[in-house]
């Protein structure tokens, strides 16, 4: 991390205004809506508790449904400027390795007093849209809010309820929550379904997670999507597009996500005439959709994998300013061209300069950032993005070359996820792990299979070295 930019520990004066706080954010503001009522909950991994996003939904007799997403008010206890605020602008994300957490936020406020406990009052941002039988948002609003979350939901047991087994028992236990998110879930698909007939790609990319035995590392093991995780999902991004629109109406710059259009386009169409498809010669991301949709209807044991090969080739996604009445280059995978991220302030620093810059439109006040500050911050943003997920895969590759090392000379069909004038990768599926190939990769491009042999790995460097057969 240190030879990244990152800084691994919190300073002294960052724990000090920490172990000042004591009780989570308050407001008396007039304009902020009471809503402990309404059946908030959360869904997310059984091991998380920076809890970031509440939903609930309200059915109405035109047969519309209004959905609310209640965002942390991470703002109300970070001040500007602060020593946590620095610590954050700095590293700009937290950091989630194999060998532990490296939260952007003191744990006492991302796990706690900035975090949506279970049934713990807190400060929040609402947005509300309202979405109709098509899965179109035809309305939305923005405000503040205190909300309560009535249950802390896991997004397998929510999942394998939704697909017919039996409602966990937070669930169960809390009445009339099923049919709220047996509702939820029903937007969500609708939500998907449309974003899909716009051009959205339905990308299935397995992430890997260790899996321990007391303190010993057995497993990485991949984390597939489910629908809990898709009902999630698509109310971010219903919520990240209508952030970015609203602060484009009232006149505010925003930090947008943007995702550009492909520069290694032709070899998305060599993978697709591979396998029998055939894509324009120009960058069509309805194209590519209808593609991806036949090819995991056809094949979808193998999806995965090419879901990689196509996240590899699209390229990574970055942080831009957009000023107001500007088009920026939108979102190439979700066919948006208008997108921002601020849905998650407790673990990603460019949603907290977004809810700053929307509790100042909601409040009418100046934007508290200059416009010049923010293509930088948009910068120093994407940068540390990178820098966090190079981390991050070079602790995974040291993980996976401690479950590799006594694996000498093994065999295994591999894919090839990368290559470059920097050298050629492969991914392995048990265990999920990439590796380099350092002999015969010449003609190896990403999508290819290949079989390979393991020849060498060095868990201090996170080296995990084939040779292609």
């Amino acid at each position: 991390m240190l030879e990244r930019g990152l800084l691994p520990d919190f300073s002294s004066e960052a724990v000090a205004e920490t172990a000042a706080l004591s009780d989570p954010p308050r407001d008396a503001d007039p304009a902020i809506h009471d809503l402990r009522g309404l059946l908030w909950c959360s869904i997310d991994n059984d091991d998380s508790r920076d809890l970031d996003q509440l939903t609930v939904a309200e059915p109405s007799a035109n047969g519309s449904v209004k959905v609310l997403v209640a965002i942390a008010d991470v703002d109300a206890a970070v001040a500007e400027g602060s020593a946590i605020d620095t610590h954050a602008r700095t590293n700009t994300t937290s950091v989630y390795t194999a060998a532990g957490i490296f939260p952007m936020l003191p744990e006492k406020l991302s796990t706690d007093l900035t975090s949506l406990v279970e049934d713990g009052p807190r400060l929040a941002v609402v947005t509300e849209m309202v979405v109709d039988d098509d899965g179109v948002v035809t309305a939305s609003t923005i405000y503040r809010a205190l909300v309560r979350n009535h249950a802390k939901l896991a997004y397998n047991s929510v999942a394998a309820w939704l697909d017919g087994g039996s409602p966990p028992a937070r669930l169960a236990a809390v009445a009339g929550l099923d049919t709220q998110l047996r509702t939820q879930d029903r937007v969500a698909q609708a939500m998907r379904a449309r974003r899909a007939e716009r051009g959205a790609l339905a990308l299935q990319t397995p992430e890997a997670r260790p899996v321990f035995e007391g303190e010993i590392l057995t497993d990485l093991r991949v984390d597939d999507k489910n629908r809990a995780k898709e009902l999630i999902e698509d109310f971010m991004i219903g919520v990240n597009g209508v952030t970015a629109q609203y602060l484009d109406s009232v006149g505010f710059p925003s930090l947008r996500r943007v995702l550009r259009t492909p520069e290694r386009w032709p070899r998305i169409v060599e993978l697709a005439a591979h396998l029998g498809e055939q894509l324009p010669a120009e960058p069509d991301a309805g194209a590519l959709a209808a593609f991806l949709a036949r090819r995991r209807k056809a094949d979808p044991a193998r999806f995965p994998d090419l879901s990689v090969s196509v996240v590899k080739l699209l390229g990574a996604g970055e942080y831009e300013l957009e000023r107001p009445g500007q088009h920026g280059a939108g979102h190439f995978g979700l066919a948006v061209k208008d997108y921002s991220h601020s849905t998650a302030p407790n673990r990603r620093f460019p949603d907290l300069v977004t809810q700053r810059l929307l509790k100042s439109a909601l409040a009418k006040k100046p934007p508290p950032y200059r416009n010049d500050e923010l293509a930088l911050l948009a910068r120093h943003c994407s940068e540390q993005e990178n820098n966090a997920s190079k981390v991050e895969r070079q602790v995974r590759k040291s993980a996976a070359a401690i479950l590799l090392r006594d694996r000498i000379g093994e065999r295994f069909e591999a894919i090839v996820t990368g290559a470059s004038n920097k050298g050629t990768w492969v991914r392995i599926a048990v265990p999920a792990v990439e590796g380099k190939v350092v002999e015969n990769a010449a003609g190896l491009d990403v999508g290819d299979r290949v079989r390979v042999k393991l020849v060498h790995t060095d868990v201090e460097r996170g080296y995990v070295d084939f040779i292609a057969l």
